[in-house]
């Protein structure tokens, strides 16, 4: 296991030294096309690696289920749909603030909400897109009109900054782990403790 460990990372080496070296003796536009042409397929490689991990939203199945639910339900469709079922309880609060720039007010925890509130807004919408909504970077893109790559390198820089904020912030006392929530902005707190 060792040696295939050490075999990749030789190999990985291999590969960003001729790069490097490819690139530092580039003079020519030919050369600088060649150059192009190997990163293109480096980012090709990685998006492909990355489509493979992501969970894709398939919108046909959610259809199917809110046809099959309205086949065995006496409720017309408005009513019997999510968001119109929690205003009629009662819960308004997650309507209220359903929107990528009140996304700070979507968690209860201090350092979070705070971080949150230190980014732009073309951050917070990327991450209410991504955390609240569960869309794909390509979907986020699609919407905003750039491309997934940027959209996945503005979320890591985003998720970074959240991230230098929340250490900023000197701890009050520690949180009990029963009144953590579940809401997606937790996660990025779960994942920095």
């Amino acid at each position: 296991m060792k040696t295939q460990i050490d075999h990749l990372v030789i190999r990985y080496e291999t590969h960003r030294v001729a790069l490097l070296r490819l690139e530092e003796a580039a003079r020519t536009e030919k050369d600088f096309e060649k150059v192009i042409k190997e990163w293109d397929r480096i980012d090709r490689n990685r998006e492909d690696k990355e489509e493979k991990k992501e969970d894709n939203w398939n919108p046909n199945i959610l259809e199917q289920m809110i046809e099959d639910f309205e086949e065995h339900n006496v409720f017309p469709r408005p009513q019997a749909h999510v968001w119109w079922r929690q205003l009629q309880s009662g819960n308004f609060i997650d309507k209220i603030f359903d929107c990528p720039h009140e996304i700070a007010e979507l968690t209860s925890h201090k350092k979070v909400s705070y971080a949150i509130k230190t980014l732009k807004a073309e951050q917070k919408e990327v991450l209410y897109y991504r955390t609240v909504r569960q869309w794909s970077p390509q979907r986020i893109a699609a919407y905003r009109g750039q491309s997934d790559r940027n959209i996945r390198k503005l979320y890591a820089t985003l998720i970074a900054k959240i991230h230098r904020e929340m250490e900023k912030i000197p701890d009050e006392k520690p949180i009990p782990k029963d009144q953590l929530s579940l809401d997606p902005l937790q996660r990025i707190c779960r994942a920095k403790s």
